[in-house]
């Protein structure tokens, strides 16, 4: 089981729940590759009195038949869904077009009232590493908010005008305080979503190529020149770090350098799109 839930989760749960006032419609981002991992019960439950969009981010980084299933679910579910790769801003124009749907019930409540309708006001929310400032950059059109690597980087409250008629404010990542479920847990690490303190990264890494293994095969042979997809997991790392030439002295593989290989090289993509759920 892992459990990560660092001081600063404490301060922006508060954060959040302090912001909830401000806002009219809540943005939760989903790593595309793992929605269903990526939603954080501890949040959802507190923003259950907003009108919510789910937003497919990394959609560039899945399989696009895996994406289009997950977003038919969500739908089916009740919630109103969009899919982004927020890299290259596709994506923004229906995701727009729903936050003006989920704001028109209160918007046509302020004309009755013979009041001017204000800018919608929007909050993105998500776990972190989800792409948070890379996608509130596509909205507004420039560079907006920081953007990096690690978990949480994105710090203090931003109010961005994207539009004359939307207000969006971005909130830090939020976990929740346990992940009682092996395979999420994987799933999170490996999406880079939990802080690497929290894991061991051999054990994502056979999880990975176990996945390949399932579901990928191709990948093995071709990227890594793996011969024999059958043979054990470990016997696949080995054969991995010998392509590559990642062993030690005496001609032993380097598992900790094979399992930080394709960990890199699945999370920027370079495996090609491969989605885990």
């Amino acid at each position: 089981m892992i459990q990560w839930f660092p001081g600063h989760m404490v301060k922006a749960r508060r954060e959040i729940e302090e912001n909830l006032k401000l806002v009219d419609v809540v943005i939760m981002l989903l790593d595309a590759r793992a929605p269903m991992a990526c939603r954080n019960p501890e949040l959802e439950k507190m923003i259950r009195h907003k009108s919510l969009i789910l937003v497919l981010n990394k959609i560039d980084l899945a399989e696009s038949r895996r994406t289009a299933r997950s977003k038919q679910l969500l739908k089916k579910q009740g919630y109103r869904v969009a899919a982004m790769d927020s890299v290259h801003c596709r994506g923004s124009k229906q995701l727009l077009n729903l936050v003006q749907e989920a704001y028109a019930p209160q918007a046509e409540a302020m004309l009755k009232k013979g009041r001017r309708v204000r800018p919608v006001r929007v909050m993105v929310v998500g776990v972190p590493n989800v792409g948070k400032s890379t996608f509130l950059n596509c909205l507004a059109g420039r560079k907006m908010a920081r953007v990096g690597e690690k978990p949480g980087v994105t710090r203090g409250k931003q109010w961005l005008r994207i539009r004359e008629d939307i207000e969006l404010l971005d909130t830090p990542g939020l976990m929740w305080p346990k992940i009682e479920d092996e395979k999420q847990g994987l799933k999170l690490a490996l999406l880079n979503i939990i802080g690497e303190n929290a894991y061991q990264e051999y054990d994502v890494a056979f999880y990975l190529v176990e996945y390949l293994k399932e579901k990928h095969p191709e990948v093995l042979q071709e990227r890594y020149r793996v011969k024999d997809v059958d043979q054990p997991t470990e016997d696949i790392m080995a054969a991995i770090a010998a392509a590559r030439g990642l062993l030690l002295k005496g001609g032993e593989a380097d598992l900790d350098k094979v399992s930080r290989l394709v960990l890199q090289e699945y999370r920027r993509g370079t495996m090609g799109s491969i989605s885990l759920e």
